[in-house]
């Protein structure tokens, strides 16, 4: 390539990073932020890889490849063909979806929960006109709330349940009323939302083919990838992955979004970024959260600055009630889509255009309502 194309390519290839920047709202911000904390506060570029959780970055690469390939393999097509035959309207199958996407959350984390549901959701839209945007909230909520149970749930749960030495069902029973009473509340939403109109099956004539092979070994290879996560050796697993599918279905690794893996190493950097800021650090510990009410007010609200994983970590430094704190970062996952990394997934994976809006009027008043429970409760 002569030296002229070289320097003509260069340009065109920022042009073209700056285009798809600019297309994506939660990237933008996030490259906005980063620059202005750089500004702020600089620190040196070669350390900012360093805030990035590279095991939950690889973790999400490998559920990304394992769901798009469960996803091409007609599988879910198919469930949701079988689906469809057994519920009778729109109500009852939003019900239905927010009950699966809390009950796996509860075991799987609510990102793999999304990963499993959202598609799943998507599927059951191309056979019948559904409230996909609606149905996506709910779903979103739903993780959020069922993942509130156990210390699998979420990270945040994963990081007090290991700080606080208390046993797993102990803190299972600690966290049981709140999750309970933000089920209920989300049944009761969920229903208003919902008409109980039946659902129109009439675009459903085609037959719907699993690759069982490809199926087959996408389920097992997930039971094996979560598993070594769990050990925290998602790298060599993720490896192991990208090899397999490239070797055989290389469309499975081309077809997955690498820009929400992006998003998530931006959010990570920029979050942690700020939260190691002094003048943070300063203003929480002139707070005195001492008390499980202080506690649990500063988590359900830093969480919707820094998100409730961030949240978690840096007001564990000045609070030793992981009970409170567990309250109020599970209700900080609520409001703002930034207080739960789930948020991002589930409005992601829709792939749906103008969600944040309807997302916000829904999620906000549902924090507020959440909060007051959760105070009564903490």
């Amino acid at each position: 390539m002569s030296e002229f194309n070289i320097k003509r390519t260069r340009p065109d290839l920022i042009a073209r990073v700056w285009r798809t920047v600019c297309k994506e709202p939660v990237l933008s911000i996030l490259v906005v932020a980063l620059i202005a904390l750089q500004i702020a506060h600089p620190r040196p570029w070669k350390s900012l890889p360093g805030l990035v959780d590279w095991q939950t970055v690889l973790t999400l690469a490998g559920l990304l490849i394992l769901t798009k390939a469960i996803e091409l393999s007609g599988f879910l097509m198919w469930a949701a063909h079988r689906l469809v035959h057994h519920i009778h309207g729109e109500r009852t199958l939003a019900l239905l979806l927010v009950a699966l996407a809390a009950g796996l959350s509860t075991v799987l984390t609510n990102d793999v929960a999304l990963f499993a549901v959202v598609p799943l959701t998507l599927s059951l839209h191309k056979l019948a006109p559904l409230p996909i945007k609606r149905l996506v909230i709910v779903i979103a909520l739903s993780v959020n709330a069922g993942s509130i149970l156990t210390p699998l749930g979420n990270p945040q749960n994963l990081f007090l349940w290991q700080t606080s030495g208390v046993g797993f069902p102990g803190f299972v029973w600690a966290l049981l009323p709140l999750c309970a009473a933000l089920m209920a509340l989300l049944g009761v939403v969920t229903f208003a939302m919902f008409r109980a109109a039946p659902l129109d099956l009439s675009s459903d004539v085609e037959e719907h083919r699993v690759d069982r092979v490809l199926c087959g070994v996408s389920v097992l290879a997930f039971a094996g990838f979560v598993a070594a996560a769990d050990a925290h050796h998602a790298g060599p697993a993720l490896a192991v992955l990208a090899v397999l599918f490239l070797l055989w279905r290389r469309e499975v690794v081309f077809k997955i979004d690498w820009l929400l893996l992006l998003i998530f190493v931006m959010m990570f950097i920029v979050l942690r970024h700020a939260a190691a800021l002094p003048s943070i650090h300063d203003g929480i510990a002139h707070l005195g959260i001492g008390t499980p009410v202080r506690a649990y007010a500063a988590g359900a609200v830093l969480s919707q600055a820094i998100s409730n994983v961030p949240a978690a970590i840096v007001l564990a430094e000045f609070s030793k009630d992981w009970r409170a704190l567990a309250f109020g970062v599970s209700v900080g996952g609520f409001g703002v889509a930034i207080g739960s990394l789930a948020n991002l997934i589930a409005v992601r994976l829709s792939g749906e255009k103008g969600m944040w809006v309807p997302f916000h009027m829904v999620s906000i008043p549902f924090w507020i309502v959440a909060a007051l429970i959760g105070w009564a409760l903490v």
